[in-house]
């Protein structure tokens, strides 16, 4: 488990992993119960643990923040989130795997480090406070669904 003193101000970038779990016109979004930016909705996921394969790291944090079990089904996008300090030193580095995820099983719940688990509508999520980027890989998720694309 990475702890968040290795997680500030790290001497290279963390691999982290999030999840887009469809049902219908809703996506699940978890609201951050831990810094950095607790009470901010994102996607369900989380950092990579050394020696963890990254689709075994996908379906363990999705369980542990929202008790589904999920298979991931293809990568949908890759990205950075840098945070930056008041003195604009790199205080949070991440390259964020986002997957495409289909639900196999599971009830839903809040678990580990969110306070809220949700389905959502896209109009709803613009009324938010989303993590930086979020929006846009959702947005683009949503389009590619709509073009009905079999694996989203």
């Amino acid at each position: 488990m990475i702890t968040e003193a290795e997680r500030r101000y790290p001497r290279r970038p963390l691999v982290g992993v999030g999840a887009l779990i469809f049902a219908g016109d809703r996506i699940l979004m978890a609201q951050r119960g831990k810094e950095p930016l607790r009470g901010w909705w994102s996607l369900p996921g989380g950092a990579l643990e050394t020696g963890e394969l990254l689709a075994d790291a996908i379906r363990r944090e999705v369980r542990e923040e929202t008790g589904l079990e999920v298979e991931p089904v293809r990568v949908f996008e890759i990205f950075e989130r840098i945070m930056r300090d008041g003195v604009g030193q790199p205080e949070y580095h991440y390259v964020l795997i986002d997957y495409i995820c289909r639900v196999m099983g599971g009830e839903l719940r809040a678990g580990d480090d969110v306070c809220h688990v949700e389905w959502m509508r896209l109009e709803e999520l613009r009324k938010l406070d989303i993590t930086e980027g979020t929006l846009g890989v959702i947005e683009r998720a949503f389009l590619t669904l709509r073009r009905g694309d079999p694996e989203v």
